[in-house]
């Protein structure tokens, strides 16, 4: 479930300048700002951001650096459910539909912004898709048929040796194909220590158990 967090009141301005460095997930130069969306943050507009704590601005050196906050992070995960600014006119309204939509498709795959945009070295990828086989395999020796539940502490230990973060996007990576689910436990007192433990966060829950059944 998403944590409902309040949506401060913001100028088209400030608004673009969230969403470019949402779907670039990474820190942004002001040189850099310039050059994909054609403007800076600097002036009012980044104190009101920064103010706000919806991003962080290093200006120990330049051009001057921003990054989002986790508040920004999860304000931008809200900020369509909010009326767009009058001031934008129709391209920020059109912004608004995009959003909109791109969120609505995040929580069906249950998958969050940050997960979803962060670019991820071609290395790292490969290895993902490697232990997205392992996870398979695991799941194969420990389910007692197609489609039935595994507890991924089970399955956890069975991949003992393999990085905890890498396992993890394997899991999430695994979510968005077909046949496969990874969903909570509905009874959370029935949760063990080390049921907890082993849970994956996707999307705004912590997942306990996986099914993977014909595509």
């Amino acid at each position: 479930m998403s944590t409902v967090v309040d949506v401060p009141s913001l100028t088209p301005n400030q608004i673009n300048a969230l969403v470019v460095l949402m779907v670039e997930a990474r820190e942004l130069t002001n040189s850099e700002l310039k050059e994909l969306a054609g403007f800076t943050l600097t002036g009012k507009d980044n104190r009101k951001l920064v103010d706000e704590g919806l991003v962080t601005t290093d200006r120990s050196h330049r051009p001057f650096t921003h990054e989002l906050t986790d508040r920004g992070w999860r304000v931008l995960r809200q900020l369509h459910t909010v009326p767009p600014p009058k001031a934008g006119g129709a391209a920020t309204r059109s912004l608004f539909a995009v959003l909109r939509n791109t969120h609505r498709a995040l929580d069906r795959l249950r998958v969050s912004p940050a997960d979803f945009f962060t670019q991820t070295p071609t290395t790292a990828a490969a290895a993902t898709v490697d232990l997205v086989g392992l996870v398979r395999a695991a799941y194969q020796d420990l389910a007692g048929s197609p489609g039935a539940w595994v507890g991924l502490a089970d399955l956890r230990e069975r991949l003992a040796g393999q990085d905890r973060g890498a396992v993890d996007e394997a899991l999430r990576t695994l979510v968005g194909q077909p046949g496969v689910r990874i969903i909570p436990v509905a009874n959370t007192k029935a949760l063990t220590a080390r049921d907890r433990a082993a849970a994956v966060r996707i999307g705004d829950e912590d997942n306990h158990t996986l099914s993977i059944g014909p595509a």
